[in-house]
């Protein structure tokens, strides 16, 4: 062997195997795509044509500006009554303002386009969110702005009837609406199905992928740490665990009621669980679409989704017919679907014989998928802003 290798003269002899060495060839054409990419961007800045500031009324908006922008904040302190920042993507300048201080007429609007990021959960939250349109109505009527977009937290039922006659085409002045859960009216034209995405307002953190993360061995088959709803679904998946003991087998810490706030150490915990766990259980709650799903891709544990309609008037759209997780589905996403708590044990059989190079391959595949999905929802938001609020040329 050692001749064999002196015989080849040269060529630098690599440790890797094949596997690894189509990753490196990869994530280099990766580099050289995204060099070229900042060259555009550079070449094309003079070119700026568009100035939108996002106001962040609602905990999603952080999910959009810093997992999905990948933008930062001033101060990082998450209390400060006040955060900003700024990115120049495309053609577009965004500037992002939140916290408590951004208050209607208290802060200066300087942008022609807005886009408002609003709560609309409960009616508390709607009131709330009213007051920032009619607000907005007002800078349009006074010609201080020219365009509307809203991002919004939807009613975990679909029950946005509320913002319909804010829409343009119901003649109010919201352009375009980017909105969470599987919403009937979703027709990619003037509303769009917007990610749910982690749970920023318990601080959840951009998680940038290790090589531990992707390497390691992990201890558990599976996690569950929620709450456990009388007569749910998530009472049989417990039964089911205890059944066969594989409970023992996985990290399970059910809890009867659900606590907004978590302190460090159940954070700290949850992280873990995700991180230790190659699979994420995600049984409905009062909707299919959890912070789990997107919180557990986070961390390269593969979602094991409850794949069954809640009540309320969610459900599919002119544009999809997959409901629930529409967006999802129709963006590829590699988690596991099942219609009932009765085919874990197999899949948990199944993920016993499971190799660890079987398990990096499913998790590089996972992480992957997760970056490029957030990179098409960034790209999608922009165009679709450019498209809704740039003067078409007709030449």
């Amino acid at each position: 062997g050692f001749t064999d290798h002196v015989a080849l003269g040269n060529e630098e002899w690599n440790p890797w195997d094949a596997d690894e060495k189509n990753e490196l060839a990869a994530s280099q054409q990766r580099y050289e795509a995204h060099l070229k990419m900042i060259k555009y961007a550079r070449s094309h800045l003079e070119q700026t044509s568009l100035k939108v500031q996002i106001w962040g009324k609602a905990a999603i908006g952080l999910y959009l500006w810093q997992h999905i922008f990948g933008g930062h904040l001033e101060p990082a302190d998450v209390t400060a009554q006040w955060r900003e920042g700024s990115q120049n993507t495309g053609k577009t300048y965004f500037s992002f303002l939140t916290g408590p201080s951004v208050v209607p007429g208290y802060f200066s609007v300087e942008a022609e386009h807005v886009v408002l990021v609003l709560n609309g959960r409960e009616p508390a939250k709607v009131a709330y969110a009213t007051q920032w349109l009619r607000y907005a109505g007002t800078l349009m009527e006074t010609r201080k702005i020219q365009h509307v977009a809203v991002v919004l937290l939807g009613s975990e039922q679909c029950n946005n009837a509320w913002i319909q006659p804010f829409l343009k085409r119901n003649g109010g002045f919201v352009n375009l609406l980017f909105v969470t859960y599987d919403y009937a009216f979703v027709n990619e034209e003037d509303v769009f199905q917007w990610p749910l995405g982690v749970a920023t307002y318990r601080n959840f953190p951009v998680v940038e992928p290790s090589w531990s993360m992707l390497h390691d061995p992990r201890s558990y088959l599976c996690n569950f740490l929620g709450t456990v709803y009388k007569n749910s679904s998530r009472e049989t998946l417990i039964d089911i665990l205890k059944q066969d003991g594989l409970d023992k087998l996985c990290w399970i810490a059910a809890r009867e009621q659900w606590q907004p706030q978590e302190t460090n150490a159940s954070f700290k915990n949850y992280q873990d669980a995700l991180l230790q766990s190659d699979l994420t259980l995600c049984p409905v709650g009062i909707n299919t679409e959890c912070y789990r799903i997107y919180e557990a891709c986070s961390y390269g544990s593969l979602p094991v989704i409850e794949d069954v309609m809640t009540p309320g008037d969610c459900g599919n759209s002119s544009m999809y017919h997959s409901a629930p997780l529409q967006l999802l589905k129709t963006m590829g996403a590699p988690f596991i679907f099942i219609k009932n708590w009765k085919e874990l044990p197999a899949i948990l059989e199944k993920e016993k014989k499971m190799s660890l190079q079987e398990k990096i391959h499913r998790r590089k595949k996972l992480l992957e998928w997760y970056r490029n999905f957030k990179a098409w929802m960034k790209q999608k938001f922009i165009n679709t802003l450019e498209n809704s609020f740039l003067p078409s040329d007709k030449g």
